[in-house]
């Protein structure tokens, strides 16, 4: 098919060693594009995976050790990628989507045999003193993951440790809005990774839509809403399991009994890494007219802190994806008063980092999910009119409360609901692994990291044994 890129490299997974693109040495394996159509893809990997190839745990521990010798060996080149594609500095690279999957690998690596033992379940008298019975794990098979731009790296490879992990054979569909990082992981992955369990296949709608078309054990989709229905429509064709991660307006809650200094350099941290294309970025501010006074210049001094009087020139702050991106934006920036920020430079794909105060419910800022660099406030009376502010609307990805009062935190634990909650912090949930991460309603289903990665890519399986005699 025109168009498919879908890379292999024939070769013993256990002989092979890291390739350096740019000096090729003796041993160095390269990769090319092979005429395989989706089927065929799908139909190699599924024979592997038959075949048992990925079951044994030493398989699994072994690519999971490549995919980290990849991160660590290549990171530079991936760094650089996400540099070309988005403007990412290298420690944000590192810290963001490098780092942070090798982290996840090693909780995974140093944890995988406990979440893999079988689990005892109490047997009930009638079946005699000599049953017994347990559930186990086993991988699901042929697992498609396909990835967003905004943590390019980052969010094609934390599902594929999980999938590995799982004994899963996995086809990976990188974002083609992030060229750079797909070209890099595209010609990357085949060198680490066993081939005939592993592949990776790049391009953009026909390519996904092909892919989508055959029929996988489970599909993980990390991205939009609209995008998450045709996924799911399609994998209802083959009653595919599917998990979705998605997004939303993420609150924060700002009460008035807040250290607001504090405050308002945790809300810019949060908000505008990533130039504010992250999915668990604080979407809105909510909080009463006086506190949002106080708030305002505060947030303005901490952008300043961050990225200092001139963020476009700051090696920190990066970009926006494309150009189609930064005119939805550019749209976004006329509600409210300005606080800080409406500056903007389309041939550089840069906004800057902007609050906007005294905003409208119903200003465009409202009505979507930003995904970039822009903070409204929004004024509430209070914890009430918050709480049913956010009720109102479709239930968020997270939601922050920045509230020294046990009284507050519990309110809003127990009347609103949103896949993660965060106290005093934001983003910072999706960085511990032993926490699940995932959306709830509109904001997605399922979730993934640490042993939740386990349960999503296997099948429960309960087992019952009674001798003959």
């Amino acid at each position: 098919m025109k168009g498919w890129h879908i890379h292999r490299a024939d070769r013993s997974p256990r002989t092979t060693r890291a390739a350096r693109p740019a000096h090729p040495q003796r041993g160095t394996v390269t990769t090319a594009a092979t005429p395989e159509q989706p089927a065929d893809v799908v139909a190699r990997l599924r024979a592997a995976f038959r075949a048992g190839r990925t079951k044994p745990v030493a398989w699994r521990t072994d690519q999971l050790r490549r995919l980290r010798a990849l991160l660590t060996e290549q990171g530079a080149e991936l760094a650089a990628a996400l540099h070309a594609d988005l403007g990412k500095s290298s420690t944000e690279a590192y810290r963001t989507e490098i780092d942070f999957t090798v982290r996840e690998i090693d909780h995974t690596l140093g944890h995988l045999d406990e979440w893999l033992r079988p689990e005892s379940a109490p047997v009930p008298a009638h079946l005699g003193a000599d049953a017994s019975a347990w559930t186990q794990y086993d991988p699901l098979g042929v697992v498609l993951v396909i990835a967003p731009w905004n943590y390019p790296a980052q969010l094609l490879l934390a599902p594929l440790v999980g999938a590995l992990a799982a004994g899963n054979a996995v086809v990976v569909k990188p974002s083609e809005l992030a060229p750079a990082t797909s070209a890099a992981l595209a010609r990357l992955l085949p060198a680490h990774l066993d081939t005939e369990a592993v592949a990776v296949v790049e391009g953009g709608i026909p390519q996904t839509t092909a892919l989508l078309a055959e029929r996988f054990d489970h599909i993980f989709y990390t991205g939009n809403g609209a995008v998450g229905r045709v996924v799911l429509r399609a994998a209802a064709e083959h009653l595919t399991p599917v998990t979705l991660e998605l997004g939303g307006k993420s609150p924060a809650f700002v009460d008035r009994d807040a250290d607001l200094t504090v405050v308002a350099g945790r809300l810019a941290r949060g908000k505008f890494l990533n130039a504010g294309q992250t999915c668990v970025a604080p979407d809105y501010v909510l909080t009463d007219p006086r506190t949002a006074a106080a708030l305002e210049p505060l947030l303005k001094s901490a952008v300043e802190t961050l990225y200092g009087a001139d963020p476009q020139a700051s090696a920190e702050y990066g970009r926006i994806v494309n150009e189609r991106h930064f005119d939805r934006l550019s749209g976004l920036l006329g509600s409210g008063h300005l606080v800080v920020g409406g500056g903007s430079d389309r041939a550089d794909k840069y906004i800057a980092p902007t609050v906007l105060a005294d905003v409208d419910p119903k200003s465009p800022v409202m009505q979507e999910e930003i995904f970039g660099p822009i903070l409204p406030i929004v004024t509430v009376d209070g914890l009430d009119e918050a709480i049913g502010f956010i009720n109102d609307r479709d239930k968020p990805l997270a939601l922050y409360v920045f509230s020294d009062s046990g009284a507050t935190r519990e309110r809003i634990a127990a009347e609103t609901s949103s896949g993660g909650l965060g106290y005093g912090l934001p983003l910072a949930h999706l960085t511990v692994s032993d926490l699940p991460f995932g959306g709830v309603g509109e904001s997605g289903m399922g979730s993934y990291h640490g042993r939740y990665s386990i349960e999503t890519f296997s099948h429960r399986k309960a087992v019952l044994a009674k001798p003959l005699n």
